[in-house]
């Protein structure tokens, strides 16, 4: 069974935007000696802002990279692009991700966590009262589609079923639940939540799959295997140089939010306020004392249990620690 996890929301203004943005031109590092692709899972945003900080500071292109970032969106899928050549690297989601592993035979290596903690999240006004899974009885709930599986698991694992509740299909779009329309939506907590309270005016929260029985990573640094033993290099170069990235960012949001307002953000919808928002809501769920991408024994676990609980077979091999190690 495949159970696909839900993307980001965005405003009305964003959809307009949203094909071109998605096929954004690609950062290019300067010139260097090794060529080396990077897919990304979504259209740019400050999710990614720590690849694009090192991108424009060089930082690739010192630790001998010639980088060309291929932005994602809705019509992208990572997988693909690791399968064909296209990338090199690539972020990925959990589930797709171990999917390809166990259905298909795809020999994907997952080297590093950019999400400890996924955004996946059930997002509500603070005055419908929705303060657990539980809460949702009674209520509508918007899913996306591709999320419906997942979200039926997490409401079993919270003792609610199917028939208490009524789901309807969610589109991304944040006006059924900031006018009222639906009691709650799955989605990121990176963005909708503010976008709710800028379209509203009304307080609104949010309750991580994470913290509710579900705990998986995001953002996942993905190869395949016969990357992992060719470009071992190459591919310590980029981790590195992506954590220094990270790390700047983390010191100030705030600067590189607005720097790239109308660089790498434009057209992607957002308001300079909900970039805000994200970059700086994001990093709680980033950071780690051992560095950003960090994974250990007790996380691994909790991720595969996750997929046990939604029905994809996978073991520890999934997983290579080893190129952490040498970061």
């Amino acid at each position: 069974m495949m159970l696909t996890q839900t993307r980001r929301a965005f405003g009305k203004a964003a959809f307009a935007g949203l094909a071109a943005a998605a096929f954004a031109p690609m950062g290019r590092a300067r010139a260097a000696e090794t060529p080396l692709a990077f897919q990304s899972i979504w259209i740019n945003d400050p999710e990614f802002i720590g690849y694009f900080i090192a991108i424009d500071k060089g930082w690739y292109k010192e630790a001998g990279l010639d980088l060309t970032y291929l932005p994602g969106g809705p019509d992208v899928i990572p997988q693909a692009s690791l399968l064909t050549g296209k990338a090199d690297i690539a972020l990925t989601s959990l589930i797709e991700t171990a999917s390809a592993v166990s259905e298909k035979g795809a020999t994907f290596k997952i080297i590093g966590a950019q999400f400890q903690k996924s955004p996946d999240s059930v997002i509500s006004l603070e005055a419908t009262g929705i303060k657990s899974i539980k809460d949702l009885v009674g209520k509508t709930v918007a899913c996306p589609p591709l999320s419906l599986g997942t979200f039926k698991v997490l409401l079993g694992l919270n003792g609610v079923t199917e028939d208490q509740l009524k789901i309807v299909p969610y589109a991304f779009d944040p006006t059924p639940l900031a006018t009222g329309q639906v009691d709650a939506v799955v989605d990121f907590m990176t963005s909708l939540p503010f976008i709710v309270e800028q379209t509203s005016g009304k307080k609104a929260s949010y309750l991580l799959f994470y913290d509710f029985g579900l705990p998986f990573g995001q953002d996942l640094v993905t190869v395949n295997e016969e990357t992992l033993k060719t470009r071992r290099k190459d591919i310590v170069a980029f981790m590195r140089a992506s954590r220094k990235g990270w790390d700047e960012d983390f010191a100030n949001p705030e600067k590189y939010t607005k720097e790239y307002e109308n660089t790498w953000f434009k057209g992607n919808g957002y308001t300079p306020e909900a970039a805000l928002y994200h970059s700086r809501i994001q990093v709680d769920l980033m950071k780690n004392p051992n560095g950003v991408f960090a994974m250990d024994d007790a996380w691994i676990a909790s991720n595969l249990a996750t997929l046990d609980k939604v029905g994809v077979k996978a073991d520890k091999s999934l997983f290579d620690t080893s190129i952490l190690a040498e970061l």
